[in-house]
């Protein structure tokens, strides 16, 4: 019989080559050029903007975060549109082929017209949605609890903010609207509304609320809220808080898109991400190109369209973080051949990854 201390060392030699044998794994995928999964915190400062939307809208905004390109031809419809407004702006772009999220936030422009001039910001967090929903939703979980905390996430006339037991030591935290024909877009800084950020290496991503959406656009307790929306005929999705994914409601989405799929839904309702949709945009891991990016034309060679690796350079500076001055610079809008007016779809996403 193996004394103790064998059986210890056995333990101990079989723990080291299992901790050498990831850490060589992890050392030769980034060699390759795979990225590192994304970090908790870097989630969280990932969906700070977003995390107190309301729920319906929140997961339309994260399902839409996995199609950028379309995204960009919305929010250029909008610009071009402006006087359509709510239901009426997503029944003028039914005929139109992108996947019925991006669609229903034609509706919500003071949520669209970030997701476009932040394109960056879209497509990681699309990524981080993509790898991982549950992870995704975890924090925003985090960052509502905070919130709550803190003492700036209550119900008001613009929201009516829910506090749950799931389970013991878990507290989940839904947000509808008040009036659910009304949804309001807050516009909010996280460093305020989230208390003091715990993650300096991860500054929260924040935009000041657009004057043109947030008349007056003055930060009451770090709150703006603008004009509410008569959209209840926009949203369709829903956060599975236990699940960890999101949810379709299929006859509203059909409403929305009469050519929407319903054989993209999975079992219970659960949201499906339609690759169709991501237009040749390349995928960042290797997983989700794996998972997604098989049938995709294009997508195999493609580098994405931001030109830019993903990595810890690719991050909006300081002063897109937080500070009052913040307009978006030119390096935030995904390259000038990104941007250009002239030419078609296709030239848009080729100019900043060719």
């Amino acid at each position: 019989m193996k004394s103790w201390s064998e059986r210890l060392t056995r333990r101990l030699v079989a723990l080291l080559v299992a901790v050498t044998a990831a850490s060589w794994n992890v050392a030769h995928a980034q060699a390759q050029g795979e990225p590192p999964p994304f970090k908790p915190e870097e989630i969280e400062a990932l969906v700070a903007p977003i995390a107190l939307y309301p729920d319906s809208l929140l997961s339309q905004v994260l399902m839409a975060s996995t199609y950028p390109l379309e995204v960009v031809q919305a929010a250029r419809w909008v610009k071009a549109n402006p006087n359509v407004k709510g239901d009426a702006a997503v029944k003028a772009v039914e005929s139109q082929t992108w996947d019925v999220s991006v669609k229903s936030l034609v509706a919500f422009p003071q949520a669209l017209v970030p997701m476009d001039e932040k394109i960056d910001w879209t497509q990681k967090l699309g990524d981080a949605f993509l790898a991982d929903q549950k992870a995704v939703l975890d924090a925003v979980q985090r960052l509502r609890l905070r919130a709550e905390k803190s003492g700036n996430l209550a119900s008001n006339e613009q929201q009516k903010v829910i506090v749950e037991q799931a389970a013991p030591q878990q507290t989940v935290i839904k947000i509808e609207p008040a009036n659910p024909q009304v949804i309001y877009v807050p516009a909010y800084n996280p460093t305020i509304v989230y208390g003091t950020w715990g993650y300096p290496a991860y500054p929260p991503y924040y935009w000041p609320p657009p004057p043109y959406y947030y008349p007056g656009g003055a930060l009451v307790r770090g709150f703006a809220w603008g004009v509410g929306v008569a959209a209840a005929g926009a949203l369709f999705g829903g956060c599975n808080w236990g699940g960890g994914n999101v949810n379709i409601n299929v006859n509203r989405a059909t409403s929305i898109d009469r050519s929407f799929n319903s054989t993209k839904v999975g079992g219970g309702g659960q949201w499906q991400h339609d690759s169709s949709h991501r237009q040749g945009v390349n995928y960042r891991d290797s997983a989700s190109r794996e998972k997604f990016g098989k049938d995709v034309p294009g997508a195999a060679g493609r580098n994405d369209f931001r030109g830019r690796d993903g990595g810890p350079g690719d991050r909006a500076g300081a002063g897109d973080r937080g500070g009052p001055g913040d307009r978006g610079g030119a390096g935030d809008r995904g390259g000038a051949g990104f941007r250009r007016a002239t030419g078609g779809t296709q030239h848009a996403l080729g100019g900043a990854a060719a």
